[in-house]
């Protein structure tokens, strides 16, 4: 029965544009999307954001001594891919630390969802797995408390409103 039920599911989810994960889940993302690979959300394992284009900037941060170089998905391209259609997303971090972000960030600014930081993975204690980073340097207004704000690391689920 859970064999019926697991190949059921990967129907589903093949039928939906987005794959299974394969590795451990590192971001979830649910509420007002169109593509669900894991019950009622959209399942990412790391390999899952690796193979979404792949974005970098080196930019300094105010948790940083200097510059410092993300790299990931930018965040828009995780939002197409599981369909989302909101205006905000409430993002939790692995402490359960959450902030609102607007939808219209993701489409404005080159935002991203870095899974690599100096070409490196991000341990949990040094921020990761996941950390969504604004360009800070490629535009002045980003130097500003409100998206300093908005740079949640350890994220671990993105809910669309």
């Amino acid at each position: 029965m859970a064999a019926l039920l697991a190949a059921g599911a990967a129907l589903a989810a093949a039928a939906s544009g987005l794959p299974v994960p394969q590795g451990p889940v590192v971001l979830t993302v649910g509420g007002a999307i169109t593509q669900r690979n894991h019950g009622a959300r959209a399942a990412f394992d790391l390999a899952m954001l690796e193979a979404l284009p792949q974005h970098r900037f080196t930019t300094r941060t105010p948790w940083d001594d200097g510059p410092v170089s993300f790299s990931g998905p930018r965040l828009r391209d995780v939002l197409q891919a599981a369909g989302a259609h909101g205006q905000r997303l409430r993002a939790t971090a692995l402490n359960d630390y959450r902030v609102t972000i607007p939808v219209d960030d993701a489409l404005r600014y080159d935002v991203i969802v870095a899974t690599r930081r100096n070409d490196a993975p991000m341990a949990v204690r040094d921020k990761g797995p996941l950390f969504i980073v604004y360009p800070f340097d490629s535009d002045p207004a980003l130097r500003d408390k409100r998206f300093y704000e908005r740079s949640i690391w350890q994220l671990k689920a993105l809910d669309v409103e």
